[in-house]
């Protein structure tokens, strides 16, 4: 069995643990494993068992395969510690999967077994005394005196300070601490105490965050230094825990985190009921975690509607204010946001006077803010050499390095660029990993004008080429981003490139803004109407029959 760490382009990281010997790996929903990332093939690269080896295979991907930055051309052999880059998304090998030996000092127990029985009334007939039913009267009490404390209007850091104030009250360990789950997966130490004679530092192991975290078990360990399941836990062992426990903070989307205590000293042995008042103050602080990020969200988000706002004024400023008139041609673009701002970019320019019209448009990894600062400075990028009267590959050669070295690993850009010669009607154009140009002829034909290169800043050193054709009277080309192409109906199934070739075929003669209103019927249509889930970009250059 095969364990797999995977970093997709959109979403939180996930694990994958797999007794297939054969693992197809693209963005289909048909593949063993499917990842979220809009760049990848439907089938991108395969991942299989040779005797006691793992090969990976590139399935003649658009964007090709990466072990360890180097590219896939032919099978080969994987290790653990390995990362496979498949376009923004990556997959790290953990290695074979083992089954865990647990001993008897480790208890887990699932956090709605815990809560049933810490709620549920003694039975009837129990006397004041009993010493059952003062357990559940102090535990009430408990709950009742935590809920007032927490009630109040507070910030997360105040709440997690007040949470372990009651914990430590309580249950008295030498260390504690609060881990919540981190927005890109994984969780980190927000808030932490120790006492004032305490031995060490509280530490967290892989394995505890497994079993309480993802498993969502109540977790209580009488001796680590016993317990097989941490055998490879160095981290609790060499800090000498001995007695330790944990519970999950719940909510009906899953853990928001958990909470962990640990003691050193021989006169602190954690059991049953401490577990189980730990898991009672878990559920408590868990909804006021909640409650204060949704309050903390709330405002949040309106701080960032209006900064989105001023970030979309910006970007439109970036844009052409006006596209050239050239005699004998029509132009026509547009870009419609499905953030507020746009990871989509444009631009139509002229150049050595008049002799040339650069069209160019470009679509980065990623949606939202950071896309759109991105798509600024890729319009930076490409200004000067643009300017300069460079050819389309020359432009690709110059930026891609840049763009690589100064941004993350998993932002890159695909770009379509053409340059127009009025006069001849010569187009001389370059495609970096993007959607093919479509080439509406007026006999009725079409060509696409297919990707002469890998997306920019996707690995050093790549290199690119300019191919030539000639736009003759009353030919269309349109370039566009794939949030035309790879929109979605209701039963997922996408727009695609003959549909949207056939809508623009079908008007190839009338006016370009019709076209694109046209396009965008026909899509509202296709998607039930349904909200954008991508940016879309549309530049038309027709040229007209003469006479």
């Amino acid at each position: 069995m095969i364990r797999l760490h995977v970093i997709p382009a959109e979403g939180s990281p996930f694990d994958v643990s797999t007794g297939l010997d054969v693992l197809v790996i693209g963005r289909s929903s048909k593949c063993d494993l499917s990842i979220p990332d809009r760049f990848l093939s439907r089938r991108h690269a395969r991942l299989f068992r040779d005797g006691d080896a793992w090969l990976i295979e590139d399935l003649e991907s658009r964007n090709g395969t990466f072990v360890n930055a180097r590219r896939v051309e032919r099978p080969q052999t994987v290790r653990p510690g390995d990362v496979l880059t498949m376009s923004a998304s990556r997959v790290e090998l953990m290695g074979e999967a083992v089954e865990d030996s647990i001993s008897t000092d480790f208890k887990s127990r699932p956090v709605s077994a815990v809560l049933q029985k810490t709620t549920t009334p003694p039975p009837l007939g129990l006397g004041h005394d009993s010493g059952e039913l003062r357990r559940y009267a102090d535990r009430l009490a408990l709950v009742n005196e935590v809920h007032h404390a927490l009630a109040g209007p507070i910030t997360l850091g105040e709440l997690l300070d007040l949470i372990l104030d009651r914990v430590f009250q309580h249950l008295q360990p030498e260390h504690g601490a609060i881990f919540l789950r981190k927005e890109r997966g994984g969780f980190e130490r927000a808030a932490v105490r120790s006492t004032a004679n305490a031995a060490g530092d509280l530490v967290c192991s892989e394995r505890l965050i497994e079993e309480v975290a993802h498993k969502g078990m109540a977790a209580l360990v009488l001796d680590t230094q016993t317990d097989r399941r941490f055998d490879d836990a160095a981290s609790l062992l060499n800090a000498g825990v001995r007695s330790l426990i944990a519970a999950p903070l719940l909510d009906p989307k899953g853990a928001l985190g958990f909470m962990v205590l640990s003691s050193n000293a021989a006169l602190r042995e954690f059991v049953d009921d401490d577990l189980e008042l730990l898991v009672t103050l878990a559920s408590v602080a868990a909804m006021r975690i909640r409650n204060v990020a949704l309050a903390e969200g709330a405002a949040e988000r309106q701080r960032l509607e209006w900064e989105l706002k001023q970030a979309r004024r910006i970007q439109i400023g970036l844009f052409p204010p006006k596209l050239p008139e050239l005699p004998g041609y029509e132009l026509y673009a547009g870009n419609v946001p499905s953030r507020g701002v746009s990871g989509d970019f444009y631009e139509v320019v002229e150049r050595a006077a008049g002799a040339e019209c650069v069209l160019m448009v470009a679509d980065v990894s990623g949606k939202g803010l950071s896309a759109s600062l991105l798509t600024g400075y890729l319009e930076a990028l490409t200004s000067v050499p643009i300017e300069a009267g460079l050819a389309p590959h020359e432009v690709f050669n110059q930026i891609s390095g840049p763009l690589l070295r100064r941004t993350p690993t998993d932002r890159f850009a695909t770009v379509m660029m053409v340059v127009l010669t009025p006069g001849s009607g010569k187009l001389r154009w370059a495609n970096a990993g993007h959607d093919p140009a479509l080439l509406s002829r007026r006999s009725g034909s079409r060509e696409w004008l297919e990707p002469t290169g890998m997306p920019l800043g996707l690995i050093e050193g790549a290199e690119y080429r300019s191919l030539e054709t000639t736009l003759e009277p009353g030919d269309l080309l349109v370039l566009y981003t794939d949030g035309y192409t790879e929109a979605r109906n209701p039963e997922s199934e996408e727009f695609g490139s003959d549909r949207f070739a056939d809508c623009c075929t079908a008007m190839r003669g009338e006016a370009l803004e019709a076209i694109a209103y046209s396009l965008e019927s026909e899509l509202d249509t296709f998607c039930a109407r349904s909200a954008a889930s991508d940016d879309r970009t549309l530049v038309m250059l027709r040229r007209k029959v003469e006479g």
